[in-house]
């Protein structure tokens, strides 16, 4: 029977050839400027997707005040686009991957690989059940911050009011 760490080291043995496979050549050092690149390409990326899937979920809150119903109707909304534009994006990458410099190798694998695990497992299962499990705390904001102003892109809601405060300020 394995030990955890052997059955780690074995998967990651068996990725390691698997990459061989697909012609990547492995050295021993990252090139000086990919990881500053990746962070700064990916950081964009997923704030570009948050802000999308958050204001879908926002304004259905806005509208209902039940925060399982937003988050469910914001993931089911924005789904679809941010998967295909993440696709997009991830199959651009794979073509910098597939080149014959090991920078570019680099920089094509680790931005297609991220960007797929964000847009796919982060955005549609990790921040859905965070949001569901901290119910009105995804709206909370504490009294000191109460001095930023309430931007409104859409104006009023359907209702004719405005968003509500925090959930939990009531409680001054």
């Amino acid at each position: 029977m394995y030990t955890v760490a052997e059955t780690i080291s074995k998967r990651i043995e068996e990725m390691r050839d698997l990459l061989r496979e697909f012609g990547f050549k492995q050295v021993d050092t990252i090139e000086a400027w990919v990881p500053l690149f990746l962070f700064s390409v990916l950081f964009g990326l997923s704030m570009d997707y948050q802000v999308f899937l958050l204001s879908r979920i926002k304004e259905r809150f806005n509208e209902t005040g039940d925060t399982v119903g937003a988050v469910t109707f914001g993931v089911a909304s924005t789904a679809r686009i941010i998967t295909g534009a993440a696709l997009i994006i991830v199959a651009v990458f794979a073509g910098f991957a597939s080149g014959e410099l090991i920078m570019f190798q680099q920089m094509g694998f680790g931005i297609a690989a991220a960007l797929l695990i964000d847009a796919t497992i982060i955005r549609s299962v990790v921040l859905p059940a965070v949001m569901r499990l901290l119910g009105t705390w995804n709206w909370y904001l504490p009294r000191w911050l109460g001095w930023l102003p309430r931007l409104q892109v859409e104006g009023e809601s359907r209702h004719g009011r405005s968003a509500p405060r925090p959930a939990l300020e009531s409680s001054k």
